[in-house]
């Protein structure tokens, strides 16, 4: 699906969103601070190996707030051989910053159109990746607003690009389409959504992305 049939599509998405919500607003608390991939040796903060740069042309790039997106990235990542690389916020958000039931917390004064600072908005490499995975917790029905800065800090021209995301109850909704716009270029497809756990389901949907 190329992304102008993907944003086509962005009615219908606007009414899975909307029944995806009305299971409740939790996703906030339920994804934790990635780390970036910078070395095979090292590991992430979900136990998950990180891959070291290499000469793979699909990248999966992720942010996670709690721990949930990063294991999904890398059972998709695993999956397709892929290198890795982890979305990190500046300064980390804490539990008491995905307090959505609290209007003075982080994630809810940041809602509206924060764009937070990132410790490397571009990944080693970027140029060389044909085939970008770009994965997420869902926040308020969004892609968590580090995605916000990821996507208009880095051309997309001449990649395929395929999110994926995590959230308690919302299903994915049109948050890729929000992300493509603020991207600009690129060929963005249709994504998927995902429980926290899920990773034979994430690996199982990668490996038939025919990528």
């Amino acid at each position: 699906m190329t992304r102008r049939t993907f944003l086509a599509g962005g009615a219908a998405a606007l009414m899975t969103l909307a029944a995806g919500c009305s299971g409740g607003q939790d996703e906030p608390q339920a994804d934790a601070h990635g780390s970036a991939a910078t070395g095979s040796s090292q590991m992430d903060e979900a136990g998950g190996a990180v891959r070291e740069a290499s000469d793979a042309s699909t990248l999966v790039v992720y942010f996670s707030a709690t721990g949930n997106t990063a294991g999904i990235a890398q059972a998709v990542a695993g999956q397709l051989g892929a290198d890795t690389f982890a979305i990190e916020a500046s300064v980390p958000y804490t539990d008491d910053d995905l307090n959505y039931n609290d209007d003075s917390s982080r994630t809810s004064q940041e809602r509206a159109d924060a764009r937070p600072e990132l410790v490397q908005v571009t990944p080693d490499g970027w140029d060389g990746y044909d085939t970008v995975l770009v994965g997420y917790p869902i926040w308020w029905g969004e892609a968590a607003w580090p995605l916000r800065t990821f996507a208009e800090g880095n051309s997309f021209d001449g990649k395929t690009v395929v999110p994926f995301c995590t959230s308690a109850s919302s299903g994915i909704g049109r948050s890729g389409e929000l992300l493509a716009g603020l991207a600009g270029d690129g060929e963005w497809q249709e994504g998927e959504r995902f429980s926290a756990g899920a990773s034979e389901e994430a690996a199982s949907w990668a490996a038939g992305l025919g990528l």
